[in-house]
């Protein structure tokens, strides 16, 4: 296992570095007599790296996006977007988000920048929208102007048919193709796996639940997606059968849509989604009930279901997703980094593919040290993560930099 090492460096903002870095400390199990006065190296296969705190103090952060200027948007589950600007996180979160139904997994998820940014200034959010005495909720997507560090214009573009009492498997990730297509995750709501399981809903495209979805940035409905003009599947569907997509990233070079969901107790997966497949949770799958251990799926294969590209077994609660193509890490271009939220795993995975799209090889980094929630490519080359504490503490943004 690596151990996790720390530069803190002017990116911090001074009163809260000691804290941010004891904190890691203690999840790495190390002491921290003193704050180091360099930043210690980690090596892996292809680059040596440092990890330095950007930014801390946030509870349970969700997703990250770069603004051009060089603020940085940051979700709260608890429903707040905060900007971290010149190193510091602002102490007023932006004005005009959602109401967002926190409770379980559910709340303000993700942050996304529409392509055009610069000369619209569109932010995306995803949240857990709940009915009108909040007994229930669903997954949602509203997008509204950033405007002197609030939201203005603020317009709901999507609502998943996906409504249940049950408070998690939102999915909620959003990413934006090259030609502009929003990209949405829904997971299965957590229906449970039972019975027969060729009618879960996640088996049924008449709804949302266990979906990846792609719209047009306001939301309709592109005409060339794969159940458009069909009666028997939502045209809003590009891809069906998932679990809780929990991640969600498009290949620069190849336009591929990449996802990693959370499997059952085992079988958490990586999947490259092809418009109008299934995915085949719960019918096929890798994993166990929890708990009892006891099988849910009779075979991992079925014709007409897609294989995963990767699963692990045991699982690492699939979280966060980037494809890198950077230059400040040169041997990493065309490799996919994957965090992970378990408290077995806590690493992240650098996944690299052969020449046929397929997983060719992964590296294990940082093992056992982060509880990472998100995984971003920032506009220096550096690779950023979301580090989440299950228990709401005030956790950091770090990053991993070059070493020198």
């Amino acid at each position: 296992m690596y151990g996790l090492t720390v530069s803190i460096r002017s990116s911090s903002r001074g009163g809260n570095a000691a804290t941010a870095a004891s904190w890691l400390m203690a999840v790495a199990g190390l002491a921290l007599a003193a704050a180091p006065t360099h930043a210690q190296v980690i090596q892996s296969q292809a680059h040596d790296f440092t990890v330095e705190i950007v930014a801390d103090g946030f509870e349970n952060p969700w997703s990250i996006a770069f603004l051009p200027e060089g603020d940085i948007l940051v979700t709260e589950r608890p429903g707040r977007l905060r900007i971290v600007r010149d190193g510091e996180l602002l102490p007023d979160p932006v004005g005009g988000t959602p109401p967002a139904r926190v409770a379980g997994q559910g709340g303000l998820m993700e942050v996304a920048l529409h392509p055009d940014f610069e000369s619209n200034r569109l932010v995306y959010l995803s949240y857990a929208k709940g009915n009108a005495d909040n007994s229930q909720s669903t997954t949602a997507v509203l997008r509204g102007r950033l405007e002197n560090d609030s939201l203005t214009d603020v317009e709901e573009i999507f609502e998943a048919k996906a409504w249940s009492e049950r408070s998690g498997h939102y999915g909620a990730k959003l990413a934006f193709d090259a030609d502009g297509y929003l990209f949405i995750t829904v997971g299965d709501r957590m229906a449970p796996p039972q019975g027969d399981l060729e009618a879960h809903p996640a088996q049924n495209p008449m709804n949302h639940q266990g979906t990846i979805l792609r719209l047009h940035d306001d939301g309709s409905v592109p005409a060339d997606n794969p159940f458009v003009g069909r009666s028997d599947a939502l045209p809003e569907i590009w891809s069906y059968g998932h679990r809780n997509p929990q991640s969600l990233a498009i290949h620069p070079e190849t336009g591929e849509v990449w996802a990693t969901e959370h499997g059952p107790q085992g079988g958490d997966e990586l999947n490259l989604s092809r418009p109008g497949r299934n995915y085949g949770w719960p019918v096929i799958g890798y994993g166990v009930n929890y708990r009892s251990g006891l099988a849910i799926h009779s075979t991992p294969h079925r014709e007409g279901m897609e294989q995963p590209a990767l699963f692990w077994v045991p699982s690492i609660g699939a979280s966060g997703l980037a494809v890198y193509d950077g230059d400040a890490f040169p041997m990493w271009k065309g490799n996919l980094f994957a965090g992970g939220l378990s408290a077995d795993h806590q690493r992240l995975s650098r996944i690299w593919l052969n020449e046929q799209g397929g997983v060719a090889h992964r590296e294990p980094l940082l093992g056992g040290d982060l509880r990472i929630r998100d995984v971003r490519q920032g506009p220096d080359g550096y690779i950023y993560l979301a580090v989440d504490n299950r228990v709401g503490l005030p956790t950091p943004l770090v990053r991993l930099v070059p070493a020198d």
